[in-house]
């Protein structure tokens, strides 16, 4: 069944846990907390607007039972930074919960853009599909696989590997940042980052595009990226990652 990723856009009025609120206003006294996003293991980020003149903040906050470990996408965003587009970390740490355990959190930089899967660009399908894919084409081609220290997704199948890149992971539309024109400006949530085949992304990138802009966009993903389908590896990395049927690939 198609997933909404974009239902996990958190709106203004999102409550908040008291844990976070209070980590905020220790890191950036009095600022205002504009929540962005909760995902399926409870995690939560919000963006910190400081009331003085400086630049906005995203802090990123991983309640404890986790199955996420920040510090690990905090090692893959600053070796990643050298060569593409992404938050800077500006200071981590973990924090205590009313429950006695520790949550991690990760506080960035917050870059001018909004997810793929905004209002905005769900209204322009087209051009976040296409900014998805060249987006995803150029992270491919700029970060280098043989200085990457990062293990990738692997298939355990005899497939043979297609292309090997460093593979972002978790290539879901959300995790496409868009420029206010509509161009792809960075990506983000890289805690699965690692050499990988270039298929591991390509499948759940162009899966997750029905589940946010509805049937008819994978011809147009493909074509922003510069590759033909390959349907065998599409339905291989998919029942990889969620047990999917055989996609129509045209």
């Amino acid at each position: 069944m198609p997933i909404d990723l974009s239902a996990q856009l958190l709106g203004d009025e999102a409550p908040l846990p008291t844990s976070l609120v209070a980590l905020a206003d220790e890191l950036v006294p009095g600022a205002r907390l504009m929540p962005l996003w909760r995902n399926d293991l409870g995690g939560i980020t919000v963006r910190i607007d400081p009331r003085s003149a400086r630049s906005s903040l995203v802090l990123k906050f991983s309640p404890p039972g986790r199955e996420i470990d920040l510090a690990d996408e905090r090692a893959r965003l600053d070796w990643s930074a050298a060569w593409h587009p992404v938050p800077r970390v500006l200071d981590a740490g973990e924090y205590p919960t009313g429950s006695g355990g520790l949550a991690q959190w990760l506080l960035m930089s917050a870059l001018p853009g909004e997810s793929a899967v905004a209002d905005r660009w769900r209204a322009e399908p087209r051009t976040a599909v296409r900014a998805i894919g060249e987006g995803l084409r150029r992270l491919h081609e700029a970060l280098p696989v043989a200085e990457c220290p990062f293990v990738g997704p692997t298939l355990e199948t005899d497939q043979s590997i297609d292309v090997l890149v460093v593979a972002h992971g978790d290539a879901c539309a959300p995790n496409t940042l868009l420029d206010g024109e509509g161009r792809f400006l960075a990506h983000v949530d890289l805690g699965a980052l690692g050499v990988a085949d270039r298929w591991s992304d390509l499948a759940i990138a162009s899966m997750s595009l029905e589940w946010n802009f509805g049937g008819g966009w994978e011809a147009e993903f493909f074509a922003a990226y510069g590759v033909a389908p390959d349907g065998e590896r599409i339905h291989a990395w998919r029942e990889r990652w969620a047990g999917s049927e055989p996609p129509a690939v045209d």
